[in-house]
């Protein structure tokens, strides 16, 4: 193509990009002290966007509209922009590691729930039945990459990312004080029971009843009534929906991972470490 023909067509894709609505930033820009909830898919980053929104802008996750939580803690994979409502801005992201995430708290779960979670969760959004042992083949691409490259990637926390760690299985068991060691590296002071009141209002139950009645709050997330988003939510799902065959699979790539992080706790060869 020549040259004016290039510069013709970016004036063209220029004319067809979205204008910058008044006040809003553009998603891909961000400040130094701005926060990212990071986390491989289906390891509780919706759920932590919910939380967010009750204990840093004191939105009740009970009853306020899905696309609300959505704008105040904005996907950085789904949203074009965004309007900054504080700073700290606080942002969803899946991504591997990146040199401006200066700060991140990193969602970690057990990734043989997170593998039964994300199949379920790609079967209704391809509307195609996937099968689990292909779905955890090395051989297969998944987004953003496996799980333990994920969560290894961010262990090594290449960039130097002020970061903490949060588990699934520490977020259900003990959410409050989850919560406080959050609002501790956000800088934020909320006092025990207004902690309290969001974590019950953020329960699996909740969410799942308010989908039910209003949606995910997204316009790619359509989903018909009956599969859910917020699917089951527990600790320990793969072991009556992952098969054995599966499971070798997984384990055969995981292994390792698993252990550093404290999910073999059986194993003598299990040395836990944490992420921080």
């Amino acid at each position: 193509m020549s040259l004016f023909g290039k510069v013709g067509a970016y004036l063209q894709a220029l004319r067809h990009q979205d204008p910058l609505p008044e006040g809003f930033t553009p998603i891909s820009e961000c400040r130094a002290d701005d926060i990212f909830i990071v986390g491989y898919p289906k390891s509780g980053n919706t759920w932590f966007q919910n939380l967010i929104a009750g204990v840093a802008f004191g939105v009740d996750p009970r009853w306020s509209p899905p696309a609300l939580v959505h704008e105040l803690v904005p996907d950085v994979h789904y949203n074009k922009h965004y309007r900054r409502y504080a700073t700290p801005m606080f942002f969803k992201s899946h991504a591997l590691p990146r040199p401006d995430y200066r700060r991140v708290v990193y969602l970690l779960r057990d990734g043989r729930d997170v593998m039964v979670s994300y199949r379920h969760y790609r079967e209704v959004v391809d509307g195609e039945k996937l099968d689990l042992l292909n779905f955890v083949s090395p051989e297969t691409d998944l987004y953003p990459c496996h799980w333990n490259e994920h969560v290894d990637a961010w262990a090594q926390n290449p960039h130097g990312a002020e970061m903490i760690v949060i588990k699934y299985e520490d977020l259900l068991r003990e959410p409050v004080r989850q919560l406080q060691r959050f609002c501790e590296f956000a800088g934020l002071q909320r006092d025990v029971g207004h902690l309290s009141a969001v974590a019950a209002a953020s329960s699996f139950r909740q969410l799942r009843d308010k989908e039910a009645k209003m949606g995910f709050g997204r316009t790619d997330h359509t989903f018909e009534s009956g599969p859910f988003f917020f699917r089951r939510g527990v600790a320990g799902s793969h072991k009556d929906e992952m098969p054995a065959d599966a499971l070798k699979l997984f384990m055969d790539q995981a292994r390792s991972t698993l252990q550093r992080f404290g999910y073999l706790v059986n194993s003598a060869e299990c040395v836990q470490e944490t992420l921080e």
